[in-house]
């Protein structure tokens, strides 16, 4: 889900902020795996 959820971000189709608290910190992660730690930012 994590992974989903940092697709649609570098797709401009959700923001961080749209991210469940559950899966906050996966989510961050995936972006950061992917040196786009900038749209991990709320």
């Amino acid at each position: 889900m994590a992974v989903i959820y940092a697709t649609l971000i570098v797709n401009g189709k959700k923001n961080f902020s749209d991210v469940p608290a559950r899966i906050k910190e996966q989510v961050r992660q995936v972006l950061i795996d992917l040196d786009l730690a900038e749209l991990a930012e709320e």
